[in-house]
């Protein structure tokens, strides 16, 4: 382990310094097994903002994903490795369709239910999947989205699947006659749990059948198509293997160490087709045994309360927005959950005052995490019991990071530079694009584009992204760090930060600012910046917006405001 590993000395004895567990073949054979272990408990449980909900145990949800596994490979006569999109928000039928391509032999491809007809179309041209499981709320987007590839597969599934049926029909209603969410859906498809009654009375024995299936999956095969977010350039998918994501998963949850099997509860208000949600939430609380609760649409942030009320929620993870919106609600702030043990953060960074702000509600730590969709995807982690604020934890169990300069050689400790990671998480590479994987991973490490610092005991720190670094005047000028400065202001509620063109000093700082009080000023925020910045940092320009732009996961979108500010300058 050595001095280049400091790290491996916070592990203490209940975090091994390497995982090797490869007990399970796949992603099927895990959830087969772990299923057996766990069977009447309850696995998944869909919670609606109006309280309504509905459960699958661990046997209901193995018994419902083998048999349209079946569906698939003996009735819609995919092979091994096709694709499937699944096109499904937080609800019982996700797990259940996650699940059977995994025991299919196919390859998951996660796809953003709120994508318009066209953002479907390229991931289906790049992706091209034989099958897809969506949603009806948008499954109207279809016949438009497969004009460019057609999908020969369509199986259509609801929100409230699987829910006891008098819900169920309230909500179809409601759907299809109040709220008209629900469109004619024109292109040929079978219902979800059509499929499933097929796949179940095609073999006397679902075991059997997945069995056969079973045998030809190898650990190093795909196992799932997940594209980048697109936040910082064209989306690509990740090609994430078996073996990748159940070492990650297994890497992550050595890092937790206070959990009790078959007895966690986990509220995932983040989407199940985001990277982090997928593998620590879906997979790895599954792994313990634990309830996932379920959140469909997690806005207004209301859609959680009945959640917390009915629920005695152990863990939850989110994006910075997340924690600081529950921070500010009063109902959260009246009734704080009773039984959580902590929250983890990841996806953006964690704003020191949220953290400090949600430990004062809750009296629980938001236990910050760092990745990429590349990695499976998480990277480092903040033990249990040793959280430091502003830090993203540390490396992971058989996991390798280090802070490197342009030329790819090691920065002095406690200086700045790009974070290379590398571990049996990393991807196999981006599909059908060597060129960008050549880009990506060198000499088997991924090239983060993030900026870091490790500190001499072995705790990283995120500086920012590469590509969003400010240059003023031949100084370095991370958003990340003014972004903390300013959330601090007592008037201030979100905070986003970008460089625009500015002359001969190259590129000036400006913020974007929600304000919790209209009193705020530009003059006002930026005395107060002064008093803690130096003078190069502070905002030369600072406006004021209802809202700023975010991604489906509450990701506040920076790219977005640079290119307002291209379009201004055009």
């Amino acid at each position: 382990m050595g001095e280049d590993r400091p790290w491996t000395a916070i592990y203490g004895q209940s975090v091994p310094t390497t995982i090797n567990d490869m007990s399970h073949r796949s992603l099927g054979d895990f959830i087969t097994s772990t299923a057996a272990v766990y069977g009447d408990l309850p696995a998944f449980t869909t919670v609606l903002p109006n309280g309504m909900n509905g459960t699958l145990t661990f046997r209901q949800a193995d018994e419902m994903s083998g048999a349209l596994a079946v569906y698939l490979r003996d009735i819609a006569g995919l092979q091994a490795g096709d694709r499937v999109a699944v096109q499904v928000p937080n609800c019982l039928a996700y797990p259940v369709a996650a699940m059977a391509v995994f025991k299919a032999g196919c390859v998951l491809v996660n796809v953003n239910p709120l994508y318009t007809a066209e953002e479907m179309a390229r991931q289906f041209a790049d992706a091209e999947p034989a099958a897809v499981v969506v949603v009806d709320m948008f499954a109207d987007k279809l016949a438009e989205a497969v004009k460019t590839y057609p999908v020969k597969h369509v199986i259509v599934t609801k929100v409230a699947e699987f829910l006891p049926s008098l819900p169920r029909m309230i909500v179809g209603l409601v759907q299809k006659h109040w709220d008209k969410t629900v469109l004619p859906i024109t292109v040929p498809h079978i219902r979800l749990p059509d499929a499933i009654a097929k796949g179940r009375a095609k073999h006397d024995s679902l075991h059997n059948a997945i069995e056969a299936y079973r045998r030809t999956i190898q650990p190093d095969d795909v196992a799932c198509l997940q594209y980048t977010g697109g936040t910082t350039g064209v989306s690509k998918g990740a090609m994430l293997s078996h073996a990748n994501i159940l070492m990650n998963m297994s890497q992550t949850m050595s890092m937790i160490t206070n959990l009790e099997k078959g007895k966690e509860v986990a509220l995932t208000a983040l989407p199940l087709y985001h990277i982090f949600a997928f593998t620590v939430n879906f997979l790895g609380f599954y792994s313990i045994g634990a309830r996932n609760i379920l959140i469909p649409n997690p806005r207004p942030l209301t859609n959680l309360k009945r959640a917390f009320e009915n629920y005695k929620v152990t863990w939850l993870s989110g994006v910075n927005t997340l924690f600081n919106g529950l921070n500010n609600e009063m109902w959260f702030l009246d009734t704080p959950p009773k039984h959580l043990k902590f929250a983890s953060a990841g996806g953006m960074a964690l704003q020191k005052v949220v953290a400090e702000r949600w430990e004062e509600v809750t009296g629980k730590p938001v236990l910050e995490g760092y990745g990429l969709t590349e990695s499976s995807p998480v990277l480092t982690f903040n033990p249990f019991g040793k959280v430091r604020h502003g830090a993203i934890g540390i490396p992971l169990p058989s996991t390798d990071l280090r802070c490197v300069d342009e030329d790819g050689a090691d920065v002095p400790q406690g200086e700045a530079g790009e974070l290379i990671a590398k571990g049996p998480q990393i991807m196999l590479g981006y599909w059908r694009k060597p060129e960008e994987t050549a880009k990506t991973i060198q000499n088997g490490w991924l090239l983060t584009g993030d900026i870091g610092v490790m500190e001499p005991d072995g705790y990283f720190r995120i500086v920012d992204r590469k590509k969003d670094m400010i240059l003023v005047s031949g100084f370095n000028v991370y958003p990340n760090e003014i972004e903390d400065v300013i959330a601090a202001h007592p008037d201030v509620q979100e905070v986003a930060v970008i460089g625009v063109p500015d002359g001969a000093a190259g590129e000036a700082v400006k913020a974007y600012i929600v304000a919790r009080e209209a009193g705020l000023t530009k003059e006002a925020l930026r005395t107060y910046c002064k008093d803690h910045l130096t003078g190069y940092k502070v905002p030369k320009f600072v406006e004021f917006r209802d809202e700023l732009p975010k991604s489906n996961v509450g990701k506040i979108l920076r790219k977005d405001l640079r290119a307002e500010e291209q379009a201004k300058a055009a």
